[in-house]
């Protein structure tokens, strides 16, 4: 189990980097919180003066804020700008996740954050990307997953598409391209010595993810209708079942022996084995199967699949998941304080990865973080008296 520590004693992989977070929404928080759990420091410019979010938390709730150092600065002001970029020159990473422009509008652009520091990695977390038609546009998960076409496939036959939450654009397409670039980037750095820009956008990376979808399709064994295929409910084998109980049970035996297994247990009957892949057949196998499903409870069917490679599982809500006898062995999810949450993924063999905790008190951070840039206590308290910075 990871454990809460203070970002000196890091052990992650990550351990000496530093990264700067320009405060937003979805997946820049995201990248900053695996950033920082896999052992980078992070520090999270917050800016005086912005509206509330769109969900305000309580500290111990507030993710978007645990595992880093705060600063709360006002970057209308010039001296807040400087404040920003001094800090730049000691960081390897800066990702932010504003409409393309307003970071150069602010003078917090890469070629002026570049130049103070060549060696910089500026990621930047967009919608549609830096140029293009629609850069400038606003827009969350579903918008760009329905640009993107990844929305149309998402729901079943007769139905409208559906939202996954903002999982595949926002941290899917956003926030894991953007550390798959970063890692890139500095692996790159490694060797040529110099920073460079990520212009990672959501849209493009949710496609991305959708790639083998896209090869399935050009080599004619996928259609372009939603609920049609194999992995979007179209198959019967591949889809999810209403128990007695009104709850559910997922099914997903793709492969011949695993379906065999399935219905051998189910049962169903032999000509469903022998014809699997007959489409003919999926209109009545689908029948019969929500038929048995229907008959016993989500955990009767579980304990009778448990020990099969059915490929047969209980939907767990989110309560559940963290009580399965599998995800207490492994220790996936961990408590922080109040928050029970999942642990730090991916696991390593040597690095300890760190749980990422509450911000520590204000005033400290404020003090440490400046006290690093070498600021006097002078400079510091002016800073702080003309409202610069927050204290």
């Amino acid at each position: 189990m990871s454990a809460e520590v203070s970002p000196a004693a890091k052990t992650g992989p990550l351990a000496g980097l530093t990264v700067i977070e320009l405060a937003g929404l979805g997946p820049v928080p995201m990248t900053a919180l695996m950033l920082s759990e896999m052992g980078a420091e992070v520090l999270r410019i917050e800016r005086l003066g912005s509206t509330q979010p769109l969900l305000s938390l309580p500290d111990e709730y507030d993710i978007d804020r645990h595992g880093r150092s705060i600063l709360r600065i006002d970057l209308k002001r010039q001296e807040g700008v400087e404040l920003v970029l001094r800090l730049a020159e000691k960081a390897d990473m800066l990702i932010e996740g504003f409409r393309p422009g307003v970071m150069e509008r602010l003078g917090l652009g890469p070629d002026t954050a570049l130049a103070r520091n060549p060696a910089l990695i500026y990621g930047r977390i967009t919608g549609f990307g830096q140029d293009g038609p629609l850069s400038g546009r606003a827009g969350h998960d579903i918008t760009y997953l329905a640009y993107s076409g990844v929305l149309h496939t998402i729901g079943q036959e007769a139905g409208r598409p559906v939202p996954p939450l903002n999982l595949v654009a926002d941290y899917g397409g956003g926030a894991m391209m953007m550390i798959a670039g970063a890692l890139a980037a500095l692996f790159e750095r490694s060797r040529s010595g110099k920073g460079q820009v990520i212009d990672a956008a959501m849209a493009e990376g949710a496609s991305m993810l959708a790639t083998p979808v896209h090869a399935l399709m050009a080599a004619g064994l996928w259609r372009d209708r939603r609920g049609a295929n194999l992995l979007d409910s179209g198959a019967p084998f591949y889809d999810t079942y209403e128990t007695a109980d009104a709850r559910h049970v997922a099914v997903s035996c793709l492969e011949p022996r695993f379906f065999a297994e399935f219905a051998r247990l189910l049962p169903l009957d032999e000509r469903f084995v022998r014809g699997q892949y007959d489409r003919t057949l999926w209109p009545e196998m689908r029948a019969a199967i929500v038929d048995r499903v229907g008959q016993k409870t989500r955990d009767d069917w579980d304990r009778l699949f448990a020990a099969t490679d059915a490929c047969v599982a209980p939907v767990l809500s989110l309560r559940e998941a963290g009580d399965h006898l599998h995800n207490r062995a492994r220790n996936a999810f961990v408590t922080s304080g109040a928050l029970e949450r999942p642990a730090p993924a991916p696991r390593f063999s040597r690095s300890r990865p760190t749980l990422a905790a509450m911000p520590a008190d204000h005033d400290r951070q404020v003090a440490a973080v400046l006290a690093r840039l070498r600021l006097s206590k002078s400079e510091t308290e002016a800073l702080v008296k003309s409202g610069v910075i927050d204290r």
